[in-house]
């Protein structure tokens, strides 16, 4: 397991985290990694406060705002440290927040306390990158935003169709990936590059602390609206594919729909599952 190349930046910022004496220590060291905030003084606090704004708006956008939303089950594939995860936790009965990383979920655990209703939380350790450990049909809605881009397209792909299987007829899967662009050109090789430095002993630390370094580790694939529909487009309805106004990303089996929070590189599936 450790020998697959695009774990390598995600585990070693973890073991950054687990290193940190309090949250706050966290988010100034490696705070970045989840939302680009960066600052000595910056607290978890401040950092849940990103994620808070964020999930009021996609829920709002998307259309996933419920009465019965207190009564759902919500899947987080990538909880990270929980930045998004405490605002789940305050308008879903039940958030599994899914992440490849043990030390990150233990982090979840402690953020959500604070800011969130640890009672509502479930943890799931995604140890093999790829599946998730959670029965069929048994959440109401799945949901990743800026995790899927850093996994193995394959690896993807599979965490995909996981979402769709553990959704239950009716429910919904949100999915964030990353569209192609020239620039992968170059991006995409230099990140086999530097997920290679980070195995030599005593640099992965230094480059999981350097934002730009980092972040370029973690770009492993760049997946189009079609590769992923296409194989789940018999188990799926009202597919839309959501971008920025000045993307051109399409799918040809979805409705585009368009929103100008979207970073531009970005795009979301939005699905109901049969």
């Amino acid at each position: 397991m450790s020998r697959r190349g695009q774990f390598v930046p995600w585990v070693t910022a973890g073991r950054v985290t687990e290193r940190q004496s309090n949250p706050d220590d966290v988010v100034r060291a490696t705070g970045w990694v989840f939302n680009n905030e960066t600052g000595s003084e910056l607290t978890l606090e401040q950092f849940v406060a990103t994620g808070d704004q964020e999930v009021a708006t996609y829920l709002t956008v998307f259309g996933l705002r419920d009465p019965e939303n207190d009564e759902q089950t919500f899947v987080e594939i990538g909880s990270g440290i929980g930045r998004m995860t405490c605002a789940f936790t305050r308008d879903f009965g039940k958030v599994v927040a899914c992440d490849l990383d043990a030390g990150f979920l233990e982090r979840c655990l402690e953020t959500v306390g604070r800011f969130g209703k640890p009672d509502r939380l479930q943890r799931l350790h995604v140890a093999d990158g790829r599946s998730l450990d959670l029965r069929a049909n048994s959440a109401d809605i799945a949901f990743s935003y800026i995790t899927l881009q850093h996994c193995d397209a394959d690896d993807a792909l599979d965490l995909s169709s996981e979402a769709v299987r553990v959704v239950q007829p009716g429910g919904k899967v949100v999915l964030n990936y990353r569209s192609r662009s020239r620039v992968d050109t170059v991006i995409l090789p230099l990140s086999k590059v530097m997920r290679s430095l980070f195995k030599v002993p005593g640099i992965g630390g230094f480059l999981s602390r350097q934002r730009v370094f980092a972040r370029l580790g973690w770009q492993a694939n760049r997946l189009q609206p079609d590769e992923i529909i296409g194989p789940l487009a018999p188990l799926l309805r009202d597919v839309e594919v959501w971008r920025n106004p000045r993307s051109r990303t399409s799918g040809h089996e979805a409705t585009i729909r368009e929103f100008d929070g979207i970073n531009r590189h970005h795009y979301w599936i939005v699905a109901t599952v049969r």
